[in-house]
């Protein structure tokens, strides 16, 4: 028989898991800080001032809102992500498994990556677009969303890698991406 103990920690965990991997809301999340989060993994970082910090999780370093364009339902949200000096996969796995949670439909552009250096520092940049689908693989039922796009950001740190994922409506994304290019220049170990 297992303990009710038990069962609360597995529970706790996958809560955990699921709100850092872009789920529903979970038990696990902490209110958002009053000031945004602005470094983390050994980096630093500056945040655009119409951003709103957002709750983070045991997994999710930082969660900004960005503003939505007109017409979009939904804000763009830029998850931040540090698991310690070499956990959390490598970038090349987390390039795929990124571009594995957006279906192309014909005219939606090809996902892309590229490298650059912000100092010192190399950044894996990724971009896709099409019909975004969340999930983690552990049960999560958020439902995919058409018209979405991904703007994507791994910064090789001196504590090991640092991720940032912003996704959201493709109107919003496009009116967001100055502001996004400012964070990724303003990064510093």
């Amino acid at each position: 028989m297992i303990a009710p103990m038990h069962i609360s920690a597995v529970l706790a965990l996958l809560a955990q898991l699921v709100s850092s991997h872009g789920g529903p809301s979970a038990l696990a999340a902490t209110p958002a800080p009053v000031f945004p989060v602005t470094s983390g993994g050994g980096l630093t970082w500056a945040v655009p001032k119409t951003w709103v910090p957002g709750p983070s999780s045991a997994m999710r370093l930082a969660t900004y809102f960005l503003p939505a364009s007109a017409g979009d339902a939904e804000r763009p949200e830029l998850a931040v992500f540090w698991f310690g000096p070499g956990k959390g996969g490598s970038v090349d796995a987390n390039v795929e498994r990124w571009f594995s949670q957006f279906a192309s439909s014909p005219g939606d552009p090809k996902p892309t990556r590229s490298l650059m250096r912000t100092g010192v520092l190399p950044v894996t940049l990724v971009r896709a677009a099409g019909t975004y689908s969340s999930g983690t693989g552990m049960g999560d039922a958020s439902p995919a969303k058409s018209g979405f796009a991904l703007r994507g950001a791994i910064a090789e740190g001196p504590d090991g890698a640092v991720f940032f994922k912003l996704t959201g409506p493709r109107r919003s994304m496009a009116a967001a991406g100055v502001d996004f290019d400012a964070l990724v220049a303003s990064l510093k170990p």
